[in-house]
């Protein structure tokens, strides 16, 4: 597996963020905070129904991200707003959408043989199981990627939507619903893009795949898949069976909250702990981090895929900004946090702390990361020395993106804040014994 790339990606939601032309404020606040990716949801014209998922016209643009003011055309304005992420130091990654399009688009008239059809006639609807039960999403037709009778004709005009989505600027293609369609095809678009666009990244959206079968996606050539590490406990077993699944075949990028989930802060009743505690967890569990705008002022209303507008924004009393920003200087500055790195979860004594352990393979780092579980309570955490957590005979030093200690005490006794993480580092390069380097801790 390839060395994993910086991955600190900033979800910034067209039907949030407005008009291309005023992207530039939402990207300048991501660039500061220390995002270096920028995803963003499907920008193409939909369907009837309106969803930024069924998408219409592959060529054109959803219109209420037009500005009609503008003396630019709409592949201009998208232009321009790409130009200005680069500018600012941010990638851009867009959504690919090629398992289904609009019930409605052109494209069902002029190319039937590229869909699936049912038996009555009418086209096909892809459908997803959510706790047992079929749920239909009637405003998509579903393309027949395995058996259509143009096969060829249909991988042709995918090929030409990324190579289209490249001119605009776009380098990053979150796959959506990587996971239906054949791997097959995965394997060829990949690699004919990589031959002419070797810094193309692909990401694969496999939410709620069986590990083996996220796999098997992710072998098609992908460089990321994003893990379900939101969703943990902090107790379970699943999330270290998942990822030791997958961690050697691709990174994985977790994520505190997504356009498609609750907003974290409407879960936590507004507990900012809460908030802080998940985004360093994320942050630093996985190779990448990806957050979506408006986490960092606690905003509440789930985005709409179909319903939300610029006037949704949320006028709060939080603003995590300065943390998250530390968080991603973090990770950004330690190349264990930026890769799958070997992972345990120790025995921590008290159950409501979390004991981390990291262990590069791309360097000599080590990391130990102390997170208390609570978000209401302080907990206690002792242990006779940390130096017997890590393998590495370096003293630890404290990188928290708060409350930083200057100096490790033997034996270790602290109180944690509520959801209070504490980050520490060191480094198996170093001729020291563990001995020595308790004693050096001991002395300091």
């Amino acid at each position: 597996m390839k060395k994993p790339e910086k991955m600190i990606i900033y979800n910034l939601f067209p039907l949030l963020a407005g008009k291309f032309t005023d992207w530039e404020r939402h990207l300048l606040r991501a660039s500061e905070m220390g995002f270096n990716w920028v995803f963003v949801n499907p920008v193409q014209r939909p369907g009837k129904s309106g969803s930024l998922y069924s998408i219409a016209d592959y060529y054109d643009f959803n219109p209420v991200l037009v500005d009609q003011k503008s003396k630019k055309g709409p592949q201009e304005q998208a232009k321009e707003a790409i130009k200005t992420a680069k500018k600012l130091g941010l990638n851009a990654m867009v959504d690919l959408v090629i398992n289904h399009c609009s019930v409605d688009s052109d494209l069902i008239k002029s190319h039937p043989e590229w869909f699936l059809w049912e038996s009555d006639g009418h086209v096909a609807h892809p459908f997803c199981d959510e706790d047992g039960k079929k749920v239909v999403w009637k405003d998509l037709a579903k393309f027949d990627h395995r058996d259509a009778r143009d096969k060829e004709g249909l991988f042709q005009y995918f090929l030409n939507i990324v190579k289209f989505l490249i001119e605009l600027g776009f380098t990053g293609f979150r796959c959506d619903a990587a996971y239906q369609v054949p791997k097959r095809l995965w394997e060829r678009l990949i690699k004919e893009i990589k031959k002419e666009h070797p810094a193309a990244v692909f990401f694969a959206e496999t939410l709620g795949c069986p590990s083996d079968q996220t796999r098997r996606t992710a072998s098609a050539g992908f460089d990321y898949i994003f893990n379900s590490s939101k969703w943990w406990d902090f107790n379970s077993p699943w999330l270290m069976a998942q990822y030791a699944l997958t961690r050697e075949v691709v990174p994985s990028i977790s994520f505190p909250e997504s356009h498609d989930t609750v907003r974290l802060c409407e879960e936590l009743h507004g507990n900012i702990q809460g908030l802080k505690q998940r985004y360093l967890f994320s942050a630093l569990f996985s190779a990448g981090v990806m957050m979506p705008m408006g986490f960092e002022f606690g905003f509440c209303k789930k985005c709409h895929v179909v319903k939300t507008r610029p006037e949704d924004w949320e006028e709060t009393d939080i603003d995590l900004t300065s943390f998250i920003t530390e968080v991603n200087k973090l990770k950004s500055n330690q190349a264990i946090f930026q890769e799958e790195a070997p992972t345990e979860i120790l025995y921590a004594g008290n159950p409501n702390i979390l004991l981390m352990w990291k262990a590069s393979i791309n360097d000599q780092e080590e990391a130990l990361l102390i997170l208390n579980k609570d978000i209401y309570n302080k907990q206690h955490f002792y242990e006779e020395s940390l130096q017997e957590f890590v393998q590495a005979g370096a003293p630890l030093r404290d990188l928290s993106p708060e409350y930083p200690m200057e100096y490790i005490p033997v034996p270790f006794s602290y109180d944690l804040r509520p959801g209070q993480g504490i980050v520490l580092i060191t480094s198996r390069d170093c001729k020291r014994s563990h001995g020595t380097a308790s004693a050096l801790l001991s002395d300091t």
